[in-house]
């Protein structure tokens, strides 16, 4: 999943990068207002993480402007614990706030709800059959055994999942599992791609050539 991460305060921001990454997310940052909504309509995001005070212009007024083109899930971030401000945030588009300082566990579970959501999967488990994935655990099982996944895999085999029965395109898989700064033409989707088949069974993820990737689709 690639998340898009707007904060002015520069420690914040190397810092909540630095665990999104450790979790699997592709991230993009942004510093300011201005910088932020560019990334935000150019890119198909799974979630932005938005800070209320922004230079330029603030989180509330990029999330207006934000609204009137893209239905992104926005989880805002504030130093503000005001009920006024919780309220402006939610009435100009907003689908989650987390007031700062924030609890980290309850922080990636706000996250990992919200890209369920934007992905209209209710339930934290997805049951393949043999293959059961535990979407707030971020962890699969295989036949009853827990499969040991790198961060990178899991998160292909999450968007997977979230979207089975799709045929899922190279080009989205790029655009949704690697950040701004990652090289497009490498073949390290083909890779995460074989490691997953190699642990879950080499007919779990259909390939459907020149064209791209599913689970639950027909070979």
């Amino acid at each position: 999943m690639r998340l898009l991460i707007i904060e002015d305060e520069a420690d914040m921001l190397r810092r909540l990068a630095k665990i999104m990454r450790a979790e699997g997310y592709a991230v993009d940052t942004a510093a300011d207002g201005q910088e932020g909504l560019y990334k935000a309509q150019e890119n198909d995001y799974d979630l932005i993480l938005l800070d209320a005070m922004l230079p330029v212009f603030d989180g509330w007024e990029l999330l207006a402007r934000l609204r009137k083109t893209k239905k992104t899930p926005v989880l805002m971030l504030t130093a503000r614990d005001a009920s006024a401000d919780r309220v402006r945030g939610l009435d100009n588009g907003a689908d989650d706030y987390v007031a700062k300082p924030f609890d980290l566990p309850e922080l990636l579970a706000r996250v990992r709800a919200l890209i369920r959501r934007g992905a209209e999967t209710a339930s934290s488990r997805i049951d393949f059959g043999e293959i059961v994935i535990d979407t707030a655990q971020r962890c699969a099982w295989r036949r009853g055994e827990a499969v040991t996944l790198q961060p990178n895999e899991y998160a292909l085999l999450e968007y997977l999942a979230l979207h089975r029965g799709k045929l899922v395109t190279r080009t989205t898989l790029y655009e949704h599992l690697f950040d701004e700064n990652e090289e497009t033409l490498s073949n390290l989707l083909d890779v995460r791609v074989s490691n997953l088949r190699r642990k879950l069974g080499q007919d779990f993820i259909v390939t459907k050539r020149g064209h791209g990737y599913g689970i639950g689709i027909e070979p």
